[in-house]
């Protein structure tokens, strides 16, 4: 049986062959490269949905070389120390760089884990599963996750948006959510080279409803940045790319090198 259950009636979807199938008849096959599509045109509001494939290439590429590793590593202690078996869903997987992470800590610990992930954009989920192939994997959206009721052990969510009502829906009692998110100084060299006046991030209160706060855990480095290329991929990353004009955008084209803050909280939780 698999996590996932049918997006249209929310009955358990069960894989048979290459198709998955619910007690309805609702049907959705698996594309060859290993994953589902969930995602109900109803829960989207665009005609594009998450990252486009360049994007999810170039962070593919930028996050290969390891500038994020200390994050990564830092993620998979945490869950190894809080995880003591059973289901584990990745809400926003993007292209699979921490969730097969998680994958290898746990087998390399010899905890038993059934991993599936989650995300909006179907180009990152693609090459998610073909780096991730023993993970259950679903194109669908982190406000409507489609698995059920108190159905899994853990979820991670990292710099994905935050939905408070899903993610306590979908973790048993006593769960344990992992969640990372920029701090003060994230990337503050790289916006005091985009804006004429950068602000530092708002870090706000540790404090989640439905949720008892364990521990928080600071990751800062500074990152050397040794091309335009990777400057242009960790740019594509962030939100600022987004919300910056072609003046602005146009001022990291000359860097060629560039040295910047890494800065992140890496956030646990119980779901009480």
């Amino acid at each position: 049986m698999s996590v996932f259950i049918c997006p249209v009636c929310g009955e358990k979807l069960e894989l048979t062959g290459n198709t998955y199938i619910c007690p309805k008849r609702h049907s959705f096959d698996r594309a060859k490269s290993g994953y589902v599509n969930l995602l109900l045109s109803k829960h989207t509001g665009k005609t594009v949905h998450g990252d486009n494939k360049l994007m999810v290439q170039a962070r593919r590429s930028f996050l290969d070389k390891g500038y994020y590793a200390p994050l990564c590593e830092a993620l998979c202690n945490a869950v190894t120390e809080n995880f003591k078996g059973g289901t584990i869903i990745d809400a926003g997987c993007g292209e699979g760089y921490y969730t097969s992470a998680i994958i290898d800590k746990l087998q390399q610990y010899n905890i038993a884990a059934e991993v599936c992930g989650i995300d909006i954009s179907k180009a990152a989920v693609e090459y998610c599963a073909k780096r991730c192939r023993s993970a259950e994997l679903a194109v669908a959206s982190v406000f409507h996750i489609p698995a059920g009721n108190s159905s899994c052990d853990m979820l991670v969510t990292l710099f994905a948006p935050y939905c408070g009502d899903e993610f306590r829906r979908v973790l048993k009692k006593g769960g344990t959510m992992i969640m990372a998110i920029p701090s003060s100084d994230h990337l503050w060299e790289l916006k005091q080279a985009i804006y004429d006046t950068p602000y530092k991030n708002e870090v706000k209160s540790y404090e989640l409803e439905g949720f008892e706060f364990v521990s928080a855990e600071r990751i800062s480095y500074d990152m050397e940045l040794v091309s335009q290329e990777d400057i242009n991929a960790l740019f594509s990353m962030t939100p600022y790319y987004y919300r910056t004009g072609r003046e602005q955008q146009s001022r990291l084209g000359g860097l060629g090198n560039l040295t910047t803050k890494a800065d992140f909280e890496l956030l646990v939780y119980r779901n009480i």
